[in-house]
């Protein structure tokens, strides 16, 4: 896979495991688990990535990183949400200082 494209073939294969057999494929068995499991496990990789970026090696970080990016995934595929709607809000927010955009968000 080129790097270019590797998200959208991820979440291909995770959205392919929609409805699969939860005991052959990890993404089926999640997805079955349901949104909260899903949201859960999010929460679980972000806290193991700001560990790890502490006190982990720069292979534990990145690692923990793609764990997070799977789990990120896997919520989305959850909710229906395509990765290209998160690429539309990252160009929206694109050339805006980050100070900005977090005063303009709405609640």
């Amino acid at each position: 896979m080129s790097q270019s494209t590797i998200l959208h073939d991820l979440y291909a294969v995770i959205e392919s495991r929609k409805g699969a057999d939860p005991t052959t494929s990890y993404t089926a068995k999640l997805l079955a688990k349901g949104l909260h499991k899903c949201a859960q496990k999010v929460g679980e990789e972000g806290v193991e990535l700001a560990l790890a970026a502490v006190d982990g090696s720069e292979d534990d970080v990145a690692g923990e990183a793609a764990d997070l990016f799977y789990h990120t995934l896997v919520v989305l595929a959850a909710r229906d949400i395509s990765l290209d709607a998160v690429f539309d809000k990252l160009k929206e927010r694109e050339g805006v200082s980050g100070l900005a955009e977090k005063a303009g968000r709405k609640g």
